[in-house]
């Protein structure tokens, strides 16, 4: 009936229950982090290390890195952090407690079934079978404790929902873009009760990047909300975090910041006055010169008119996931050994045909990264 406190807690109590487990017992407690609690405690501090902050706290400490010294000073360090925020609130405690409690009507070993560490999308079921909601993560496992976590500020709805899960299934996907994209698409197929987005095209505003030619022959940028016919070369879903594309774009590409739509007032841009434009702004820079660099910037980060495969993990070893995109349009997944030989028709034969939307852009220009391979083809291909 006690608590577990340790110095980043899920670390040590991940080793016990799994020490547990391994003796056939299910080892379950509230648990309290002292790494977390000393963030909010003694704010300010370089480092939240155990050892840095016994040295801060002027907390002895002997035989560093081994089982007793390390508990000894975290004993030590938990009653520190009692002490001051018990005179602030004496109910401090209930609020920082986690405690994972399974719902009602699911059988603990429904969980403890699911392999550790993998990636994919995973159903929550009602007592008639009926999917009530849908998830995905690198690590479904661990994903789903989270929500099995007692909060002190849980939502009804939050509440409402574990009620009611009696079962739980999965898909293995390998990569997270997989995952995000059958996510995307099994929300919309299935519209959970307990899935607030993407059950359908979403209302809230898009903004997308579109470009265009000035009369001066220079291509420039813009911002704005979407209509249903725009075709942008990417989409985010807030001004903000669109801005922040457009500002990788300028800083990778050496693109001129009047030119982005990024400066109101006319003359040299900022980016000018400290050398890393060359003059787009006052006409110095070549616009052949210049729209190189644009349509560059443009290839990365677009999807229009391009027609690739996108490999990444896959759900086993020497297995690869793969996405199709033709045209700009997303078309599918599926998967292929990665030992092959691999042909653009030999991917195609895979794919398995998904539908095309504002979402599935959303997640293709957001998750590309470096990990995944892109093989390009030509449209006479």
């Amino acid at each position: 009936g006690c608590c577990f406190v340790a110095h980043n807690v899920r670390f040590d109590y991940g080793f016990v229950k799994a020490e547990f487990k391994s003796l056939g017992y299910l080892y379950q407690r509230p648990t309290l982090c002292t790494v977390k609690l000393s963030r909010s405690t003694f704010k300010g501090l370089y480092s939240y290390s155990l050892g840095n902050l016994c040295a801060a706290l002027d907390i002895p400490i002997t035989d560093r890195h081994r089982a007793l010294g390390d508990a000894k000073a975290t004993a030590i360090l938990f009653e520190k952090i009692h002490q001051k925020q018990t005179h602030k609130d004496p109910e401090w405690l209930k609020s920082e407690t986690t405690l994972t409690k399974f719902p009602p009507l699911l059988k603990p070993e429904t969980f403890h079934q699911i392999p550790n560490e993998l990636t994919g999308v995973y159903y929550f079921h009602n007592q008639d079978g009926h999917v009530i909601y849908v998830g995905k993560s690198i690590d479904i496992k661990k994903r789903i404790e989270q929500h099995f976590r007692i909060k002190s500020n849980e939502s009804k709805r939050s509440l409402q929902m574990k009620s009611e899960i009696a079962d739980i299934s999965y898909e293995a996907m390998g990569d997270e873009l997989i995952a995000l994209l059958h996510e995307s698409y099994e929300i919309k197929r299935l519209k959970p009760i307990y899935n607030v987005l993407q059950k359908k095209a979403r209302a809230v505003p898009f903004y997308g990047l579109f470009s265009e030619y000035d009369n001066k022959g220079y291509i420039v940028f813009q911002l704005r909300k979407l209509t249903s016919e725009d075709q942008p070369i990417f989409t985010a879903d807030s001004m903000a975090s669109a801005k922040a594309v457009l500002h990788r774009m300028m800083e990778t590409y050496g693109l001129c910041e009047a030119k982005c739509g990024l400066q109101q007032y006319p003359g040299p841009c900022f980016r000018k006055q400290i050398h890393t434009c060359k003059g787009a702004c006052i006409d110095e820079e070549a616009p052949e010169l210049y729209n190189e660099k644009a349509i560059k910037a443009i290839k990365a980060n677009s999807f229009n008119m391009e027609c690739c495969f996108i490999l990444g993990r896959g759900r086993i070893e020497h297995e690869s996931s793969v996405v199709h995109i033709h045209n700009g349009q997303y078309k599918g997944f599926g998967f292929i050994d990665h030992d092959l030989d691999i042909k653009p028709d030999e991917l195609q034969s895979v794919i398995k045909a998904y539908p095309h939307n504002r979402d599935i852009q959303q997640i293709l220009c957001a998750h590309l990264d470096k990990r995944h391979k892109v093989i390009k083809y030509k449209l006479t291909d």
